[in-house]
């Protein structure tokens, strides 16, 4: 064989391998293909994974995830029903079910991103405009929140202030509603919308200020209730004190006078029986008394008025005539 032949050979092998390699193509377990030739499909779509055959150089392969595909929206600013603007952020989880009429439509996942950004997002506005901002934010009508019975009665007899208000939908039924909606319109381009949340909701910058000075303003009040309460239990505590103090005081003056009644009264018992037994003891006992008198009313610079026939005279009167020598 020649040497031009041995070459032509060499290259009609290589050709051949070379479209029997692009004539194969295989397909993974989490993706499905669409075999088309000039741009358009030319076989249903391929969901099956393994190895399979195409026209070389005149079909080619659009592969499209199976899996479970995340769309993540950006923040929003809309407006609720009480007209309270806030920013919102979505999630939604989807998949693609029919790959063909998602070729045709969207051809590609960032078509199908920006769909769902549409979609999803006028759906979102539309919904929570429909309700007011406490619906949005509450998650279930149904919760009980947990709080403080005394602190509920203050915050009743204050206005209802940090109380939970009813709520007739929730969260959770908004995004329900809005699930509903948008699936079906999602349905037309292949896509199957497994899951919607809303992720995050903020106020409005301008007016977040404002709902910090309230939410600082309710607490004032509150706080402000409950130190009058305290200031109006220390006033009460304060006052049962003081009567005790003084029934206390009461009782003890009082046993204090029985106690020194009775004591005098023994004493001037036994003063009398000991004075009394004879006429000496009684005559001294009342020199005592008489002395205990002068001293008592006898003082320096004291001036008297008596009588000559008063006895505390006489007791004078007797002293001085005899000191005269």
């Amino acid at each position: 064989m020649t040497p031009l032949k041995q070459v032509l050979v060499y290259a009609a092998v290589a050709l051949v391998l070379l479209l029997g390699y692009l004539s194969v193509f295989t397909v993974e377990q989490t993706e499905q293909a669409i075999l088309t030739q000039f741009g358009r499909p030319v076989r249903d779509p391929i969901t099956e994974p393994g190895l399979h055959f195409k026209l070389p150089l005149v079909q080619q392969v659009t592969r499209i995830d199976k899996r479970y595909l995340a769309w993540d929206g950006p923040m929003v600013e809309m407006s609720t029903k009480d007209k309270t603007y806030v920013q919102v952020g979505t999630f939604a989880r989807w998949r693609i079910t029919d790959p063909m009429r998602y070729f045709l439509r969207l051809r590609d996942e960032r078509s199908a991103q920006s769909r769902l950004e549409d979609i999803l997002g006028s759906e979102t506005r539309t919904a929570i405009a429909k309700h007011e901002l406490i619906e949005v934010v509450r998650i279930d009508k149904d919760r009980q929140p947990r709080q403080d019975e005394s602190v509920a009665a203050a915050l009743a007899e204050i206005g209802g202030i940090g109380a939970l208000r009813p709520i007739h939908v929730g969260r959770l039924q908004i995004e329900k509603g809005i699930f509903d909606a948008a699936a079906p319109k999602l349905a037309e381009f292949g896509i199957e919308l497994l899951d919607i949340r809303l992720k995050r909701i903020n106020y409005n910058p301008q007016v977040l200020e404002r709902i910090y000075q309230r939410m600082i303003s309710e607490r004032l009040q509150i706080a402000q209730r409950f130190r009058s309460e305290g200031e109006g239990e220390a006033a009460r505590i304060s006052g049962r004190k003081e009567r005790d103090i003084n029934e206390i005081e009461s009782t003890a003056y009082k046993r204090v006078q029985e106690i020194r009644g009775e004591a005098d009264g023994k004493a001037t018992e036994i003063y009398a029986r000991a004075y009394t037994q004879r006429p000496e003891a009684a005559e001294f006992y009342q020199f005592l008394k008489s002395m205990e008198t002068y001293r008592k009313v006898i003082g320096g610079g004291s001036t008297l008025v008596l009588s000559t026939d008063s006895e505390l005279f006489g007791w004078l009167k007797r002293g001085v005539v005899k000191g005269k020598p």
